[in-house]
């Protein structure tokens, strides 16, 4: 996501930081390498001016001292780029007992939002909503289907009607079925671009839902012209957000964010992938943090409370404070939920101080993992219940290893790698444990992910 610019932002910061003195042509180096990078992720050209115009002024300010203006040039550089990118508006929904939320997703053909409308719903069922997806696209062929598809396939309820053509008929169908609900996610038609007949049928739609949020639906890859598509909505039909979806396959992306954060349209969630939990909140200062190279732990924790739910993060929670460690069953659950974060690649951005010594990790480290996984089930099933609850027996004792690979049908190394992954996630878990234990909902510290970013960095191979 936005891989180049991140890593000419943090080339440029560390250049301001290490400089001994800020000179000119420093200066101009810096600054021409930011609009270029800035450019090609398709931010608009008056903004990056304006932003070089800030820097060359504070650089050559005689009022600031040297030591100074190196902390006040990256800290407007920062603020900066926080401000392009738009204000933090999350999407906060009502949970009070009797009271519902409908969201309608709008959006012009291509955008992505059905598969929107369902990763939001799994998103958050995973938070203890109640919620609905409800297909009003009548008039392109199998959206519905594709709809009704999504939502038995991640176990989030739907209602769709593939008889009717009447996006009204259907609300009124189905409306006291609805009412079972607190969440309803309204996905509507779309064209190719914003006519009279759609606007029309918004209308009538938004008339019977009354929906309490209308969220435009972008897909990253238009870039600038984000501007005129939110504009015009806005205009037409009064959206309270954006969605931009397809973070994941463009360098256009920054031209999305920005040309939204210009029409005032604040930008509730980006999506980064096809899978139904590549969705994230979109919070600017998290995201520039990230590119940054200085992680988003909020973020992270957010992903995995899609992928496990707050009930289940409590159950490990507790887990974790009385036993202090992990089971072989909880290695298996962990590393099954980081395949469903999609893989560590897509992860150890959020991580502060692993951007860079990610790389040095086997490449795909977490990543189709199922096949291990199966492997894994049979290696627990061969083992005494000593074994399952003192793992470390069996590196004592290669015997117990030979045994148990002869019992499940696996070969040693199938053991070894096992047991590596249960040493490496309880080292995570013992950096993060205190007197309180671990604490899921604000996760590591700084200083204990750097503790364990160094752990990471010693790892020169690591068989899976």
């Amino acid at each position: 996501m936005l891989e180049k610019l991140g890593e000419v932002l943090r080339k440029a910061t560390d250049k301001i930081a290490n400089a001994i003195f800020l000179d000119k042509n420093l200066v101009d180096s810096i600054i021409k390498d930011l609009q270029r990078a800035l450019i090609e992720a398709d931010v608009n050209v008056i903004l990056v001016k304006e932003l070089s115009d800030k820097i060359r002024k504070s650089a050559f300010d005689e009022r600031i001292k040297d030591i100074e203006k190196k902390e006040h040039i990256i800290k407007l550089l920062h603020d900066e780029l926080v401000s392009i990118l738009g204000e933090y508006k999350p999407l906060i929904l009502k949970k009070e007992k009797g009271e519902q939320n409908r969201i309608m997703f709008l959006g012009l053909y291509g955008a992505g939002k059905t598969t929107t409308v369902a990763k939001l719903g799994n998103y958050f069922a995973k938070r203890g909503y109640k919620p609905v997806l409800l297909g009003l696209d009548v008039h392109r062929p199998a959206a519905a289907e594709q709809l009704k598809q999504l939502a038995e396939k991640n176990k989030i309820p739907c209602i769709v009607d593939l008889n009717e053509k009447n996006p009204v008929k259907i609300i009124k169908k189905y409306e006291k079925q609805l009412k079972e609900y607190n969440l309803i996610l309204v996905d509507t038609a779309g064209r190719h671009t914003l006519d009279k007949s759609l606007i029309d049928e918004i209308k009538s739609i938004n008339k019977e839902i009354n929906p309490t949020e209308t969220i435009l639906v972008l897909p990253a890859d238009i870039g600038q012209a984000a501007k005129k598509q939110a504009k015009e909505f806005q205009e037409a039909v009064n959206i309270s957000g954006v969605i931009i979806t397809r973070m994941d396959s463009t360098a256009r992306g920054g031209g999305a964010l920005t040309a939204c954060a210009e029409t005032k349209a604040p930008v509730y969630f980006i999506t980064t992938g096809e899978k139904i939990n590549d969705i994230e909140e979109f919070n600017p200062k998290s995201f520039l943090s990230r590119l940054l190279g200085m992680g988003d732990l909020e973020t992270l924790i957010e992903k995995i409370k899609s992928v496990t739910g707050e009930a289940e993060i409590s159950k490990a929670q507790k887990k974790i404070q009385q036993e202090g460690k992990l089971s072989l069953e909880d290695v298996i659950e962990q590393v099954r939920s980081m395949s469903s974060l999609g893989g560590f690649e897509k992860i150890k951005g959020m991580i502060p101080g692993f951007s860079n010594i990610g790389n040095k990790l086997p490449e795909n480290i977490l990543e189709n993992q199922e096949a291990k996984i199966a492997k894994w089930e049979h290696i627990i099933k061969s083992m005494t219940p000593e074994e399952k609850e003192n793992p470390e027996l069996l590196e004592r004792q290669t015997s117990r290893i030979a045994r148990v690979a002869q019992g499940a049908g696996v070969h040693t190394s199938d053991i070894r790698a096992l047991l590596k992954q249960y040493k490496l996630l309880n080292e995570m878990v013992k950096s993060g444990v205190g007197a309180d234990g671990l604490d899921m909902s604000k996760g590591l510290s700084q200083k204990q992910m750097q503790k364990l970013a160094k752990k990471f960095g010693k790892i020169k191979k690591v068989r899976f």
